[in-house]
């Protein structure tokens, strides 16, 4: 029998029985936080599921941005994409950064990198790009930007989990990457993120941030933070590893479900994803070229909510409208967010509930 309402994203939740003997483990070492022992086993289990060498858990993916760019060190202007959840510019004005807005590829609603190019003044420091929806942005072209003009390239790939790019993990590319274990995520923690960096000595430098900067004397070096993974947090984490693989594969089915049910549909447009990667079915984003809203609607009227995701523009909200090159210089970004919703997508998603959602699209489009 379907359910009754059926939302965007749902946090997937392994057997409570199951997380018990984790919790009474913490119990009984009375260590909550600061670096314990679930702590170092979910780092070191990450880095060898996603085949990373340095990764660092912390609070949340809005703070993992925020700790990426100030450990390597971005000053300036950073030019960026307005086609993403506000955190990715938030991350900028918290480290009083410039955020230089460019438009969008039209085809997969990534940052544009020839756009990129026009962009960049003498104080340009970076590039940070959003894998939208875990589809990989335009690496090379990015990377060969960057390295012409010597900028830092920084990845806000909180839909990216378990996605992998031409054989490695896509949290890998750039200078560094950050990446969100919020609830409704792929692979969550119930709140939480983390950094992947190049090198020891960034991890070390994204490691001491996020611990407020102490030295060992007790002495302050920097402006830190409190962004420390609670053990709580992090063995949930350690217990939802053992549940992602199949979390991903009933999420992909879902995805080649939609993306054979409206391929060929009149009015709407699949965003194509990177051939050189695999969907993780983080997100089913869908392009309606007219009644988008009045689409949003009849699905809820059935229970289906469903979600206009990026929208409004970042440039559209109020505090971000100072950074806004103009209409015609985002246009292709203005576009899509008035065109895109996504679909439902969890590994509770039944055969059942997709086919009812793909007829009531159908539906509606008749």
């Amino acid at each position: 029998m379907s359910r009754s309402r059926i939302y965007v994203t749902e946090p997937s939740l392994p057997p409570l029985e199951e997380f018990v003997p984790y919790l009474q483990e913490i119990w009984a070492s009375k260590q909550l936080s600061n670096g314990g022992p679930f702590h170092q086993r979910l780092e070191d289990a990450l880095c060898q599921y996603l085949g990373v060498k340095h990764i660092s858990l912390v609070t949340n993916g809005t703070l993992a941005l925020m700790v990426a760019l100030k450990a390597i060190g971005v000053q300036g202007e950073v030019i960026t994409t307005p086609y993403s959840f506000v955190a990715t510019a938030q991350s900028l004005l918290w480290n009083q950064l410039k955020p230089v807005f460019v438009d969008v590829d039209p085809a997969t609603g990534n940052i544009d990198p020839a756009k990129v190019a026009e962009a960049i003044t003498p104080s340009t420091s970076a590039i940070l790009g959003v894998h939208c929806y875990g589809n990989p942005c335009d690496i090379e072209e990015i990377d060969r930007i960057a390295k012409r003009h010597k900028l830092k390239v920084v990845y806000d790939a909180a839909h990216a989990f378990g996605v992998n790019y031409k054989s490695e993990s896509l949290l890998s590319y750039g200078d560094i990457s950050a990446v969100s274990f919020h609830a409704t995520k792929v692979f969550n923690t119930f709140e939480g993120g983390a950094i992947v960096s190049p090198d020891k000595a960034t991890k070390k430098r994204v490691d001491d941030i996020k611990n407020f900067s102490l030295a060992a004397d007790g002495n302050v070096l920097d402006a830190g933070i409190n962004g420390k993974m609670s053990e709580v947090n992090a063995a949930f984490g350690l217990l939802q590893l053992d549940y992602v693989d199949k979390e991903i594969a009933s999420r992909r089915r879902s995805y080649e479900a939609y993306s054979r049910a409206f391929e060929e549909a009149p009015g709407l447009r699949c965003i194509p994803f990177n051939k050189k990667a695999t969907p993780n079915g983080s997100y089913f984003p869908l392009l309606v070229e007219d009644g988008r809203d009045e689409l949003v609607e009849h699905l809820a009227h059935h229970g289906i909510f469903a979600r206009k995701y990026f929208y409004p523009l970042i440039t559209d909200m109020d505090m971000f409208a100072e950074f806004q090159l103009g209409q015609t210089n985002l246009g292709c970004a203005k576009t899509i967010a008035e065109q895109v919703v996504c679909l439902p997508m969890s590994a509770r998603l039944t055969v059942r509930e997709q086919d009812r959602i793909i007829e009531l699209v159908n539906a509606f489009l008749r």
